[in-house]
C-alpha cells in the first residue's frame, strides 16, 4: 500500500486471484485508506536497473518466514485501495495462491550492478525458496533496499538484475509475524507472488488484472473482503479512502500502481488488523505505507523476467 491518505492520502515492495466477484490484486501502499503505494516522504534516489546473471547463489535455508502456500481464487474483483498509507498487515509465512490480475511499468538508469555471488546457501536476507526457482531479495537499511532477483539453474542460484534505488515503508521492516496495520512497516519474511495487477498492461506471463475505476483494494477490518481486491458493486466496505476503514482506490495511483504484484502477507485467511494491501510496485516520491518499491524500469524488467511455473516468491528482510 502506499503512504497512508488516512493521515494523508496514498504510499508498498515494488507485487491475487479472481472468483466469483471478487479480484484479488495488489495495492499501492499509500492511500488515504490503505497501506499501499502512497509515498510519505521524498526521493527514492535513481530508478537503478542493474543486470546481471553471472553472479551466483545458493538457496538460503535460513528461512525466516515459512512459506505457506494455500491458493485461493475470489472471483469477484474485490480491491479494497486503500490510498491512504494504511500498512499492509499480515503474517509473516509465504502463502501461495493462484490468482488473477493486472500491471505495467515506468524505466529509469540501473545504477547498481548485482551483487556478488553469495556463499551457498546465503542470500542477502534470510529466506524460505522452498520450491521457487525465481526469488526477489529486499535488503532494507531503514526505509531504502536493495532488491535483487534471482534465478536458480543446475549450477544453483546466480543474481539476474537489482537496483539500489527500492523502497519500504517509511518505518522500515518489521517481523512479519507480529506487524499491525497503520504502523507504515513493511513486513519481514518470505512470500509468494501468485498475481499481478495495474492501470497499464502487464508485460508478464503472470496472472494479471488490468485495473478500472470499479476496483479496489480492500483494507476494511470489518469486510469479509479484507485484502483482496473487489469491485464497487457488491461491496461491504465503505467506498472512501478515508478514514479506519478506507481501502485504496487502484485506479488513483497511475504511477505507483501502473504494474504491481501482490506479495502474499496475511492472505488465506486474512487476519483483520494484521495489514492489507502489500505490494511490489513502482516507486513514487519517497517511502511507502508498507509495501516495496523500485524504479520503473526495474519493475518493468521483473514483470518481462516472472515466471507463474518458477512458483516465484519474496524474501524481505
Amino acid at each position: 500500500m502506499l503512504p497512508s491518505s488516512r493521515s494523508r492520502a496514498r504510499t508498498c515492495f515494488v507485487v491475487a486471484p479472481a472468483v466469483a466477484g471478487v479480484l484479488l490484486a495488489a495495492s499501492a501502499c499509500g492511500g488515504p485508506g490503505g497501506e499501499g503505494a502512497v509515498e510519505q516522504q521524498a526521493g527514492s534516489g535513481s530508478d537503478s536497473v542493474a543486470v546481471g546473471g553471472s553472479s551466483s547463489a545458493s538457496p538460503s535455508s535460513s528461512a525466516s518466514s515459512s512459506s505457506s502456500s494455500s491458493p485461493s481464487k475470489s472471483a469477484s474483483a474485490s480491491a479494497s485501495a486503500s490510498s491512504k498509507a494504511k500498512d499492509d498487515g499480515g503474517k509473516g509465512n509465504a502463502s501461495a495462491s493462484p490468482s488473477t490480475a493486472p500491471g505495467t511499468a515506468v524505466t529509469q538508469r540501473a545504477t547498481t550492478a548485482p551483487p556478488a555471488a553469495y556463499a551457498a546457501p546465503n542470500f542477502p536476507v534470510p529466506a524460505s525458496p522452498g520450491d521457487a526457482t525465481q526469488l526477489i531479495t529486499v535488503k532494507a537499511s531503514g526505509s531504502y533496499a536493495t532488491v535483487t532477483a534471482w534465478a536458480k539453474g543446475t549450477s544453483g542460484w546466480k543474481a539476474q538484475f537489482g537496483t539500489s534505488a527500492g523502497r519500504v515503508g517509511s518505518n522500515g521492516v518489521t517481523d512479519g509475524a507480529t506487524r499491525r496495520q497503520g504502523t507504515y512497516t513493511t513486513p519481514s519474511g518470505t512470500y509468494t507472488l501468485t498475481e499481478g495487477f495495474g492501470v497499464e498492461a502487464g508485460g508478464t506471463s503472470m496472472p494479471y488484472h488490468v485495473v478500472n475505476s470499479s476496483d479496489w483494494w480492500v483494507e476494511d477490518p470489518q469486510s469479509k473482503y479484507y485484502n483482496s481486491m473487489h469491485t464497487a458493486a457488491g461491496a461491504d466496505f465503505p467506498l472512501t479512502e478515508s478514514g479506519d476503514r478506507g481501502s485504496e482506490h487502484l485506479i488513483n495511483y497511475p504511477t505507483q500502481y501502473a504494474k504491481a504484484l501482490v506479495v502474499n502477507f496475511n492472505r488465506w485467511p486474512a487476519t483483520p488488523g494484521r495489514g492489507a494491501g502489500i505490494f511490489l510496485h513502482v516507486n513514487g516520491k519517497g517511502a511507502t505505507a508498507g509495501c516495496v518499491s523500485v524504479p520503473r524500469a526495474t519493475m518493468d524488467r521483473i514483470m518481462a523476467w516472472i515466471r507463474p511455473g518458477a512458483h516465484p516468491r519474496i524474501a524481505i528482510g
